[in-house]
């Protein structure tokens, strides 16, 4: 279940969020970002090629991200990553995405929040829905090889 919200719509700059309902832990969650990134690849096989370089399937056509760490709160179960290279460096000045897992409220399960922070080259250039549900997936198929794994 994802909800979508876009801030600022005509202007360069904007974010898109979106909530994803997972059954693992959040701690488990935001250790495979922060402890285990070379796992991602192993849990979602057919959207993540690899650890360093993120390639990844969105908008129908193989893309590579080269991304930077800044943020790693683990009490928090938050990570932020800045873009740095890639393909979406040709579109977009700057990229942040940010990846809060927070425990369900009143049940198991958690809610990994994605946020990007983007600043777009021009008005042409597509707000980054399809990235953001590229992401969701990944959550979806993150969930299931953690399960797996229990």
């Amino acid at each position: 279940m994802a909800e979508v919200a876009t801030t600022n719509a005509s202007s360069l700059v904007g974010k898109l969020e979106a909530d994803v309902e997972i059954k693992a832990s959040a701690g488990q969650f935001h250790h495979m970002f922060a402890g285990r990134p070379h796992h991602v690849s192993k849990a979602s096989p057919g959207k993540v090629k690899g650890c360093d370089l993120h390639e990844g399937d969105w908008d129908g056509e193989a893309k590579v991200a080269k991304e930077r760490i800044e943020t790693v709160e683990p009490e928090k179960n938050l990570i932020t990553f800045r873009v740095i290279e890639g393909d979406l460096m040709i579109k977009y000045k700057s990229f942040s995405i940010t990846i809060q897992v927070t425990p369900k409220h009143g049940g198991p399960g958690s809610i990994v929040h994605w946020h990007f922070e983007y600043e777009k080259i021009s008005d042409e250039v597509a707000h980054p829905e399809t990235l953001l549900q590229f992401c969701v997936e990944v959550s979806k198929e993150i969930d299931e090889h953690l399960l797996s794994e229990e």
